[in-house]
């Protein structure tokens, strides 16, 4: 059996899609290829397990719809899986349907669609497509080896699929759970799925010869040094209850199901991306687990020499971490990069988004970080439906302030998105706050909620979100910084991104 691990190209106007790995998808002028870390954990499981894998990343790989469409069909994959974000589900629909409905032998394979928005809204992309699973499960490395195994091998399904009685008959009048889709056909859920059933130790190394690597490695804005790598040590923040956050939605990686992979396990996996000659890796749990995990990974970073060899970046929540000697440990172990979600500088805002932040913790909190010699990047959003432009410009002033005072390094913006699954989504809809439900509009370039901004306010503020670093104070730290042709190629590299960023929320 040949199993597809796919990303088919998404053409747009907007600039080219950045879906993988990215909690918050958004299109950028400026391309940024994240490498898909659990659907990489999939493709080796599956390697492992004796079927045919093909990495079909066709965004990463730069083809052209036409060119992927032509390869797909040459490969004919029994298995096509496709990760999906709320705002492309209806151009994977339309991929789907054009496959199922082509005269090539691929009509035949099983189309599955994965991804946070399948976790939120399963039977929708059974109604509105020719797919033939959705995984409602944010671990689609373990339940794509199940799937394969079930259809293969006749190996129970895991709960946590959703698929059409034309698939299993026989389960039909059994179903766990079912709606009408389709005359004389049955949606049906094979029932909850359980993360607590999946050991991250059981995982294996992943192949990154198999899924292409350095596909990832070089077009990216954290990476300071190159080729750069992520990994994954945590699914997927131990907070895991903000309110916009879609992988925090149950059945992907609420906070109550946080879990790790062994120190040691994540040490042997920097051990193996230093042998394929890594210099960066983004260590993207969706916050770092701290405690006795986080100590012993850096002791061990010191003891193994890595730290002399990478550099490691993470997310980190600005009251994660209270101790300096922390800091300065994981300055010791090769950490440089650390991404804050800072969201707002308005104590109502953090409060209705359950951040469980203060706003006078977050000057105290980045001062500390900086203190321990790492460089900060914080995350700010423009946009809530309470928030005035008062209340928005109050977020700008403190990033201003934060990168003259030195607090700060970097800062991406966006306008806030309400997903299908969050908790915010569901106050939209309970207190009639969509203007729209068009999925198209949900990529974080313009508004979707009422608020008291126009549009064009809105993304007005998010490019003063950008320009928010420029102090005259600020560049020339960052002049006075520099030591090596890496740190010149680095701000040379970001300050195009900024002005791609500027272009994405353009008022035009």
């Amino acid at each position: 059996m040949k199993i597809s691990i796919s990303y088919p190209p998404l053409e747009s106007k907007k600039g080219t899609p950045c879906l993988t790995q990215n909690r918050q998808f958004q299109w950028f002028n400026a391309p940024t290829y994240i490498y898909p870390v659990i659907p990489a954990y999939a493709a080796t499981l599956l390697k492992n397990n004796g079927y045919e894998v093909l990495w079909d990343d066709g965004i990463a790989e730069e083809l052209t719809y036409n060119q992927w469409k032509e390869r797909i069909i040459q490969e004919k994959p029994d298995i096509i899986a496709i990760e999906t974000k709320t705002p492309v589900v209806e151009m994977h629909w339309k991929i789907i349907n054009d496959l199922k409905n082509s005269k090539f032998e691929i009509r035949n394979s099983k189309f599955v669609l994965y991804g946070d928005h399948a976790t939120a809204l399963p039977q929708e992309s059974l109604e509105k497509s020719k797919v033939d699973f959705v995984i409602q499960s944010g671990d689609y490395d373990f339940m794509l080896l199940n799937l394969a195994n079930h259809l293969d091998k006749g190996v129970k399904l895991e709960g946590g699929f959703w698929f059409r009685s034309s698939c299993h008959p026989e389960l039909d009048s059994g179903s766990n759970l079912n709606s009408g889709s389709e005359a004389g056909m049955t949606i049906i859920s094979s029932g909850p799925s359980d993360l607590s059933k999946h050991n991250l130790d059981d995982l294996p190394m992943i192949d990154r010869k198999l899924t292409k690597w350095k596909n990832y490695a070089y077009k990216n804005g954290n990476f300071k040094h190159t080729p750069g790598a992520y990994m994954m040590s945590g699914r997927d923040c131990w907070w895991g209850k903000c309110s916009f956050c879609v992988w925090a939605q149950p059945g992907m990686f609420p906070g109550k199901n946080f879990r790790t992979r062994s120190a040691k396990n994540a040490l042997d996996e920097v051990g193996q991306l230093i042998d394929l000659g890594v210099k960066e890796i983004m260590e993207d749990s969706g916050s770092l687990p701290i405690g006795q995990w986080l100590e012993e990974f850096c002791q061990g970073m010191i003891t193994r020499g890595y730290s002399k060899k990478i550099v490691m970046s993470c997310n980190m929540r600005i009251t994660g971490i209270k101790k300096l000697e922390t800091w300065k440990l994981m300055k010791k172990a090769g950490f440089r990069f650390i991404l804050f979600g800072l969201e707002s500088a308005n104590q109502e805002t953090l409060d209705k988004i359950c951040k469980n932040l203060k706003v006078e913790e977050i000057e105290p909190g980045l001062k500390l970080c900086k203190d321990g010699g790492l460089e900060p990047h914080i995350t700010a959003m423009i946009g809530y439906p309470w928030e005035t432009k008062e209340m928005a410009q109050k977020t700008i002033d403190l990033a201003k302030k934060l990168f003259s005072q030195g607090y700060v390094d970097t800062l991406q913006g966006t306008i806030v998105t309400p997903y299908p699954g969050t908790p915010l989504y569901k106050e939209c809809q309970e207190k009639g706050w969509l203007v729209t439900q068009d999925y198209s509009h949900y990529d974080q370039r313009g508004q979707v909620m009422k608020s008291p901004l126009t549009d064009a306010e809105a993304k007005g503020l998010v490019q003063g979100l950008y320009k928010s670093f420029m102090t005259p104070k600020f560049i020339l730290k960052k002049i006075m910084a520099i030591r090596s042709f890496d740190d010149i190629k680095y701000i040379f590299i970001g300050g195009m991104r900024v002005l791609g960023h500027l272009t994405d929320f353009s008022k035009k």
